[in-house]
């Protein structure tokens, strides 16, 4: 079969156009790259890999002319991109296929201000993702796009070792959409000195297991890219989580650009290494209590994946259940994990038994009078926490650092129920805790300065990084996290693309551990219901309302894996 598209013109060699020459060249293509002048050609033939023999670099665009398919990677202004490829338009014969990569711009709109509305396909790739396999590309059709032609495409994208996902002409189209109203949100987050730059990199790469941290992957991306593709989508949709964050206007304005500039969130050096460490934690030395002794209070995955992290880095620690079978169970799941650890080779069968060596469990909260630090791991009920806390308070020595893992709950709520607000603090570790390297440390307006330094001294003796913010719905995580699994849920019901289309642009295309609708059914669609209900309640939002798909689904039984089904089906 003849090769589609042997020869590729790719007009604008940004973050964009660099990566698909060098894309095209390892696919076999010849490939004409064109720039406006000799100095922005000279800066994207310096980002290019690929043999200077296998790319024909040209600051004339009627050299197009010679190509089977034209590819425009230019900034994103509608006026533009359709004059460009209008000058194509004349230059071209009527076989040549138009692509453009637009992320926030209509497909049509560009296709008809080029005068081939059946030839033009929007092409969205992801270049920033990290290396993978076969990473993804959405492929756009208009309702004018010859189905030949999109065919034609999606084997060019087969051919050069990406997925082909065919998404319909919407506003970001499903990796756009998703992934720029998340990275706003981040800038706002910032703006807003809720939490620091670091802190919120640093929560998301560990807290979820992200590439890349929304600041850095802004800088990446460019600062005026980014601005101009959430104007672009701003200006179709109205949608306010679109109106580029004024940080991002105040940036570009001052030169800011990112790596290409040298300077954005954060500064870089030669070869675009970010310069300096990660401050994500107090920044300056703060008092800390002794700790000798950790108490948990609770026996589900969180409270023995809790208790198993502090036993193996070296605190005797208490485990206290609502009943005596309770707690054996959850010394076992305790023993059954490190077994494991055992097993693969990761612990040697000595720490085995020196950690439960320092693992008590029981039911009864008077145990817990001789710890350091006590971490409430019960149901994310604000009753049944508020009733332990009050418990606790009566139980634990005067100092004792009370701490709630909760991941949405108001952690003042707990504190308010003890007659010593300024010991209580939040620690919310992730699951796997014993896995997981991050704990959001949150502190209440009246946590005091030792408590705060505590949370923190103990995170790092537990080998976790941690993150301090106020006492927020949603914290750092949830609260950049779950807007975004919400969007996607609303995107699956609107019918933009299947549940298996969406997941594929986020986790092959963006490089995410796994897409947003398969993470709701890990998480659990009852879990991620409520924490969607507490940000919504908080903020009052309207962009904040719970997706009424997963509504109904939790209403009907569909809680996801742990019940066979949800927004996928998974075998029990």
């Amino acid at each position: 079969m003849a090769q589609r598209f042997p020869t590729v013109a790719v007009f604008g060699l940004g973050t964009t156009g660099r990566h698909l020459v060098d894309a095209l060249v390892r696919g076999g293509r010849r490939v004409i790259a064109v720039e406006r002048d000799e100095p922005a050609l000279r800066r994207g033939r310096a980002g290019v890999a690929a043999p200077e023999s296998a790319v024909e670099f040209t600051t004339d665009p009627a050299a197009a002319a010679r190509a089977d398919l034209v590819v425009e990677a230019v900034p994103e202004r509608l006026e533009t991109k359709r004059r460009l490829l209008a000058r194509a338009h004349a230059d071209c014969p009527p076989e040549t296929v138009f692509a453009t990569t637009t992320t926030g711009l209509a497909v049509t709109e560009i296709a008809v201000g080029s005068g081939r509305t059946d030839r033009t396909v929007g092409l969205h790739l992801f270049p920033l993702g990290p290396d993978r396999e076969r990473p993804a590309v959405e492929v756009v059709g208009t309702p004018l796009t010859a189905d030949a032609v999109l065919a034609d495409v999606r084997e060019l994208v087969r051919d050069l070792g990406r997925i082909p996902v065919r998404v319909a002409d919407r506003p970001g189209f499903v990796g756009g959409a998703l992934t720029m109203a998340y990275l706003n949100n981040a800038v706002a987050m910032y703006e807003r000195r809720y939490a620091s730059r670091d802190s919120i990199d640093t929560a998301m790469t560990l807290g979820c297991g992200l590439p890349m941290g929304p600041l850095a992957q802004l800088d990446a991306m460019g600062l005026d890219t980014a601005r101009d593709s959430l104007e672009a989508l701003y200006e179709r949709t109205g949608d306010p989580r679109y109106a580029p964050a004024p940080t991002l206007a105040h940036m570009v304005t001052a030169g800011l650009l990112g790596v290409k500039a040298g300077r954005g969130f954060y500064e870089y050096g030669a070869g675009g290494a970010a310069r300096g460490g990660a401050t994500d934690g107090l920044g300056e030395p703060v008092p800390a209590r002794a700790v000798r002794r950790i108490g948990v209070v609770g026996s589900g995955t969180m409270a023995v994946g809790i208790a198993e992290v502090c036993a193996r880095s070296g605190y005797p620690t208490v485990l206290v259940a609502r009943s005596e079978i309770r707690a054996k169970e959850a010394t076992a799941a305790v023993e059954r994990s490190l077994e494991r650890g055992v097993r693969r080779g990761k612990l040697a069968p000595e720490l085995l038994t020196e950690a439960m060596g320092r693992l008590t469990a029981g039911c009864e909260l008077q145990a817990l009078g001789a710890c350091d630090l006590v971490v409430e791991a019960v149901a994310e009920d604000i009753g049944v926490k508020r009733a332990v806390f009050a418990d606790l308070d009566r139980e634990c020595a005067p100092g004792a650092v009370l701490a709630t893992s909760t991941s949405s709950l108001p952690v003042i709520e707990c504190a308010m129920a003890t007659r010593r607000p300024e010991d209580v603090i939040g620690m919310h570790f992730f699951n796997p805790a014993p896995v997981m390297r991050l704990v959001e440390v949150v502190h209440t307006v009246l946590t005091s300065k030792e408590a705060l330094g505590t949370a923190h001294a103990v995170a790092a003796a537990l080998g976790k990084r941690a993150v301090d913010c106020p006492d927020r719905a949603g914290f750092i995580v949830n609260a950049l996290l779950f807007p975004y699994l919400n969007s996607a849920v609303a995107m699956l019901e609107e019918g933009w693309a299947t549940a298996d289309d969406i997941d594929t642009v986020m986790a092959a295309g963006q490089g995410y551990p796994m897409g947003p609708l398969r993470l709701l059914d890990v998480i659990g669609l009852d879990v991620s219901l409520a924490i969607q209900r507490t940000l919504h309640g908080t903020f009052r939002d309207p962009a904040l309302t719970p997706a009424r798909h997963l509504r109904r689904l939790v209403e009907a039984g569909h809680l996801g894996r742990k019940g066979g089904r949800g927004l996928h089906l998974h075998e029990r």
